[in-house]
């Protein structure tokens, strides 16, 4: 039905404040006003003042929901010269790195024959590889392409907090925190500005006590910075397609933890730990160390390790307990816990980066670097080059159009080291999608040769690639059992994993209360869930009956803060948006396709408010 909806006029609208608009922002305010201080662009919306200028991020703070990182911060160095990292809380240079792949101590990892066979062969040498101790091997050299020797560990939620603090402070551009966009407003082909979302609903978004309709805030340009999971972005999506051969099939969850590190840890502020090979071979992980003896650490699970039953959080905790990990950490504190989405389909799935009246920046547009792992910088220097192009449309009283958008930002952006080394890393993960030893051998080859030479892979949307739990775990249950703990789960409402992990001879986790808590625990400690009243919720299965017919449900699984959960009835699974972090797994860990897009899954990501509390991780 029409309702009728408050109407705002502004100049330019964004949507998400993460790094890629903060870098926006930060150059777009600085160049908004002379040496005076004197407008140099005048408002459209308001003549006679600067442009009116309005960033909405879903989150109730904008340092929440994102994560420890490293980076070599090249862009963000170039906007804030001579950057003292003491400025940010929980931000330090990198003083040292380590690479190290890591066995598996325990003898349940599912690895290759030939990397069982290599393991073999590291632990027959023994104490004549100088590099090898605590069952895991440092690798002699790290890879230029994967060194950040130059940059800086931080928090990006505390670095995020301090560039909103500088661009409000300018007074020249507002921030709304606690503001989820429900989507684009598209008219004749062009974005024309966001429509919030609509307030005072019950669960699945229908008038409620209290119904306030989202308004309708218009501009000429709205800038697209919400991440790969993002409502208006995958609107956009929708609405424009893809450029030919581009797709995002290739994802990771990150799953983080902010810890206290124990007295007489030896890991000194600035050093970078990076690791492969165990829980799972596909299973990276990473360890930062900050000042005051705090440590960002975690690691990614991706889409191309194809457990059906594939968790973070247990195997997050495996992965701590490794000897090489343990020794630094045991006696440790957890602080805070959180996980989010990535997008590992880099230059690949980049979307159309313009059209008339919008503009893409930061993850979603696809600047993630799969090769060095690398994506804060990127994102930032994106939102810097489009700051840059919009100043000069501005300045030249040129319109927002897909032509002008084009010859002044896409054209920076293809000119500048983000699309250099984007092409370079475009195919360099693409031996992942045959297997992992193939995968890190393309990355090699991808690496030295400058992105010539790589692994070819074939690309598949996630309900092609995932197999059964028969399938999985043909070698090691027999089906009659399966068959059985699926019953038994089912009936206690539990999800498969640890029942599955416990048969095939994962070890329980023996919580410790500090560092090693349960699940739920984690969410409670160093900050909280909200799910703010008066919203919709935002997982939507797009087709309950196809749920009710899955036997997989991966997304139960998967689930970043056990929000999705099994249903003692059948049909589609239950969501409790009190437990979501909001980190968007669930949107590509489905095993069943959309029924209206093959390219994507049932699983419906729509706009929500709240997510986890913690400005740390």
């Amino acid at each position: 039905m029409d309702v009728e909806r408050q109407v705002m006029d502004a100049d330019m609208v964004c949507v998400g404040f993460g790094p890629a608009v903060g870098g926006f922002l930060t150059t777009l305010c600085r160049g908004l006003v002379d040496e005076s201080g004197a407008p140099v662009v005048e408002s459209a919306a308001m003549p006679g003042m600067p442009p009116q200028v309005i960033c909405y991020e879903r989150a109730d703070d904008i340092g929440f929901g994102v994560s420890g990182v490293v980076s070599r911060a090249r862009g963000i160095r170039a906007s804030f010269p001579g950057f003292d990292p003491a400025m940010v809380p929980l931000c330090t240079r990198v003083r040292e790195e380590r690479v190290a792949y890591l066995l598996d101590p325990i003898g349940v990892s599912r690895r290759p024959r030939m990397v069982r066979l290599k393991d073999r062969a590291i632990r027959a040498l023994g104490k004549r590889l100088p590099w090898f101790a605590h069952e895991a091997v440092e690798l002699p050299y790290i890879p230029p392409f994967l060194a950040k020797h130059d940059g800086f560990a931080f928090s990006l939620g505390q670095f995020n907090q301090w560039v909103g603090s500088e661009i409000m402070g300018s007074g020249l551009a507002q921030i709304w925190p606690s503001t989820p966009v429900a989507g684009p407003l598209i008219e004749n082909g062009a974005v024309v500005g966001v429509r919030l979302a609509d307030q005072g609903v019950d669960k699945k978004g229908a008038p409620d006590a209290g119904y306030m309709p989202g308004m309708d805030v218009r501009a000429p340009l709205t800038v697209v910075g919400d991440g790969p999971v993002g409502p208006v972005g995958r609107a956009i999506d929708d609405a424009f397609g893809m450029p030919a051969g581009h797709h995002r099939r290739e994802w990771a969850v990150g799953m983080k933890l902010v810890v206290d590190l124990p007295e007489g840890c030896e890991l000194s502020e600035g050093t970078v730990l990076h690791t492969f090979g165990y829980p799972e071979p596909e299973i990276f992980g990473f360890l930062y160390v900050l000042p005051d003896r705090v440590a960002s650490l975690g690691i990614f699970v991706p889409s191309w390790f194809d457990n059906p039953v594939r968790t973070a959080y247990r195997y997050l905790q495996h992965w701590m307990q490794h000897p090489y990990l343990w020794r630094h950490l045991k006696g440790g504190r957890l602080r805070s816990f959180g996980a989010k989405s990535l997008l590992e389909s880099g230059r690949r799935g980049e979307p159309f980066l313009v059209g008339n009246g919008y503009a893409r920046i930061g993850e979603g547009s696809g600047s993630t670097n799969v090769l060095t792992g690398s994506g804060v910088d990127e994102a930032w220097m994106t939102g810097v080059q489009l700051a840059e192009a919009v100043l000069e449309l501005a300045k030249a009283g040129r319109p927002y159009t897909k032509e002008n958008l084009e010859a002044a930002y896409a054209a920076r952006r293809r000119a500048s080291w983000v699309e250099a080394e984007a092409k370079v890393a475009e195919k360099a993960r693409d031996g992942f999608t045959e297997g992992f030893l193939q995968g890190l051998m393309g990355m090699g080859l991808a690496g030295f040769s400058k992105g010539k030479v790589y692994w070819p892979g074939v690309s598949r949307r996630v309900h092609e690639r995932i197999p059964s739990l028969e399938t999985y775990f043909a070698d090691r249950i027999p089906t009659t059992e399966i068959a059985r703990i699926r019953a038994e789960c089912a009936q206690k409402g539990l999800s498969l994993h640890d029942a599955l992990m416990d048969r095939v001879g994962w070890p329980p986790i023996e919580y410790d209360g500090e560092l090693l808590v349960s699940h739920q625990d984690a969410l409670l400690l160093g900050g909280k869930v909200q799910a703010n009243p008066g919203y919709a919720d935002h997982v939507v299965f797009a087709d309950p009956g196809v749920c009710g017919r899955c036997d997989t449900k991966i997304c139960i699984e998967a689930c970043s803060g056990q929000a999705i959960t099994v249903n003692p009835e059948g049909g589609a699974p239950l969501f409790d948006r009190e437990k979501c972090v909001h980190c968007g797994a669930c949107l590509w860990n489905c095993s069943r396709p959309h029924p209206r897009n093959p390219e994507k899954t049932n699983v419906e990501f729509q706009a929500g408010s709240g997510g986890l509390h913690s400005v740390e991780n």
